[in-house]
């Protein structure tokens, strides 16, 4: 591993130690079910690791399981924002202790000299089922990821599950080996943290470690892989989906109360009431209520479900305005790749638009566009209606959620209309809410995007509408389109003649493709464009402040984007070739995606920041990881 990675102490003042004295928990298990088939970490500890592979398991949140070591493993990868996050110290990186960890070698948390106790921490696999592509497709759960403990950071107060994916089998893994291989986790290790730098919620990556000599097999034989990720939950809306099918009302009840309790800062925190459909409205509205306390009455009557319901489509909300503002497409938008939390997650085959194309989907398995870009809103407000499907009853019940009749046996025949009635009208609410929320967050990004200072209601159809289209018909590239715009004056485009000269800056070195039509209409079309930006520009920002506005547009469009062709050339060279500061290279560039240049190769840093070649451009790949 490239030794700048240790070197120095990225953390600032912070207060950081190995990761052996961070401040662990063990909220998840505590407090939460565990598989009774291993109800104790002895239980699972003293049994042979094979025995706990695949198998169905009902009335539990977890199963607890160990990792799944390599016989020889290499630490290749570590991300420094990850460490400073955690409080993790740079300079103990090098560490057997870490590397160990973080391989799935040792246990920290528990004494390797004794048999664990009740008391220790102790790792775990997750439980949960989920629908793909629109089916259900049953009990699925962790296959190949491990839980290790929570770590605190001291100094944020933040708690962050830390797991190892491709830690080996569990009993969640079905006919799969729990592995995972090179490709899918550089792939997960770069965006991870990619994604984090641009400011869309995502679960993180700390590190990634080879096993050289352990090869899966897939489409073919490959090596394989562990990163070692972190997010403050994993729950997802899958968690849910599994016990509402099986029936299990006080499962369902209980992650619901975790949830709000344990990963959000408690009731208090959740939206006090549905607001209005206006955006602005909606944007501001945030502040708690007392626990019993019910907003409205009759089939109106919002209960504290009703309103943990509605935080986690507000915060998917945002997230998939995010998705939208910066082109990034998750190819798999199952419910169990949808995050309680609004977070980014589980990354098989994603990708990062190059020419603007809404019905582009990088799975090649998505034969019908189910997961294209331009679907991702409704596909996330669909797997949330799974989720209200899940809360139906207790969100239904409204002020008699805690009835000890309700409770225990549900609801009474003679009250089951007024209690369907009342969920129907908050999930329809909640709905109308996940648009306005998702608007206003996208308007919010993409206004910031075009360097401006505030949305008018024409900008939509003059400004994003219309460029997004000129996107679309000339092929052009995304993400280059607005770092670019970053750089353009308003004086460089005050006539007709030097709009159409400046539109070729927009345009592949390569030309424009034979779709795109003549380059002189094109040059027209993106001038009219230039024109009425141009006068936007001016409202908000009049007098001489032209290097202030480029400088705040730089800082919110970035130069480098890890693309799929850059990740393919990455893995060649990192898995096939040997290479391994190449990895360390790109995650800085991934870390500080703004900035104009990160001190490495110079030609290379543009060649990666520059045009996608054009045979390399809306790259597919399969979910195989």
């Amino acid at each position: 591993m490239a030794s700048h990675i240790s070197n120095g102490h990225a953390n600032g003042d912070q207060k950081t130690s190995n990761i052996r004295d961070l401040p662990k928990t063990k909220n998840f298990t505590q407090k939460l079910p565990p598989d009774s088939e291993y109800p104790t970490p002895a239980a699972s500890h003293k049994t042979e690791r094979k025995q706990l592979g695949p198998r169905l398991v009902k009335n539990a949140a977890y199963t607890f399981v160990r990792p799944q070591p390599f016989k020889k493993s290499e630490l290749v990868g570590v991300s420094k924002a990850a460490l400073k996050d955690l409080a993790i110290d740079p300079a103990s990186v090098e560490s057997e202790d870490f590397k160990k960890t973080v391989a799935g070698e040792q246990i920290i948390t528990i004494d390797e000299d004794k048999e664990p106790g009740d008391e220790d921490i102790y790792p775990w696999a997750q439980c949960y089922g989920g629908y793909q592509f629109g089916s259900w497709a049953g009990q699925l759960g962790d296959g190949r990821a491990i839980s290790l403990f929570e770590a605190n950071n001291p100094s944020t107060k933040k708690r962050y599950e830390i797991q190892l994916k491709g830690a080996g089998k569990t009993p969640y893994s079905r006919f799969a080996d729990g592995k995972a291989v090179v490709r899918s986790s550089i792939r997960e290790f770069v965006v991870s943290e990619a994604l984090h730098a641009l400011g869309i919620p995502t679960t993180r990556a700390l590190s990634l470690t080879l096993g050289p000599e352990e090869h899966v097999r897939r489409e073919m034989t490959e090596p394989a892989a562990i990163v070692a990720r972190f997010a403050e939950t994993w729950i997802r809306i899958g968690t849910f989906d599994l016990p509402r099918s099986r029936g299990d009302r006080d499962m369902v009840r209980k992650l619901a109360d975790y949830v709000a309790e344990e990963v959000f800062p408690g009731w208090e925190s959740l939206p006090a009431q549905v607001p209005s459909t206006d955006e602005k409205d909606v944007v501001g509205l945030q502040g708690g209520i007392p626990k019993n306390e019910i907003q409205g009455a009759g089939e109106n009557a919002e209960n504290r479900y009703a309103r943990l319901f509605r935080e986690v489509a507000r915060r998917n909300a945002k997230t998939v305005a995010h998705w939208q503002a910066y082109a990034f497409t998750n190819g798999v938008l199952n419910t169990d790749n949808t995050s309680i939390y609004g977070l980014s997650v589980d990354f098989g085959p994603f990708a990062f638009l190059d020419n603007f194309d809404p019905s582009y989907t990088p799975n090649h398995d998505d034969h019908m566009l189910r997961y294209a870009y331009k679907n991702q809103p409704s596909i996330i407000w669909w797997n949330l209606v799974r989720l209200a499907e899940s809360f139906g009853e207790i969100i239904g019940a409204g002020p008699w959620c805690d009835d000890q009749e309700f409770v225990e046996k549900g609801v009474r025949q003679e009250k089951a209309d007024e209690l369907i009635k009342r969920a129907e009208t908050i999930i329809e609410k909640t709905g109308e809410e996940y648009k306005a929320v998702f608007m206003a967050e996208y308007k919010r990004l993409m206004t910031a995007r075009l360097g401006l200072k505030q949305s008018k209601q024409s900008d939509f159809d003059e400004l994003y509408s219309e460029l997004l289209d000129t996107l679309e018909a000339l092929e052009l590239d995304f993400n280059h389109t607005f770092r670019r715009l970053s750089y353009i004056k308003t004086q460089e485009i005050d006539t007709d003649e030097k709009r159409k000269d400046v539109a070729g800056r927009f345009f592949h070195h390569e030309g424009l493709s034979g779709l795109a039509g003549s380059e002189a209409d094109a040059r027209e079309r993106v001038a009219k464009w230039l024109a009425k930006y141009r006068e936007r520009v001016l409202e908000d920002w009049p007098g001489a402040q032209e290097e202030e506005r480029l400088s705040a547009m730089k800082a919110v469009n970035p130069k480098f984007i890890p693309r799929s062709w850059i990740l393919d050339e990455l893995i060649e060279r990192v898995e096939k070739k040997g290479e391994r500061e190449i990895l360390d290279r790109v995650m800085d560039m991934a870390l500080a995606p703004f900035n104009e240049e990160w001190g490495w190769n110079r030609e290379e840093e543009e060649r990666f920041c520059g045009d996608v070649p054009k045979y390399q451009r809306a790259m597919q790949c399969s979910c195989s990881s």
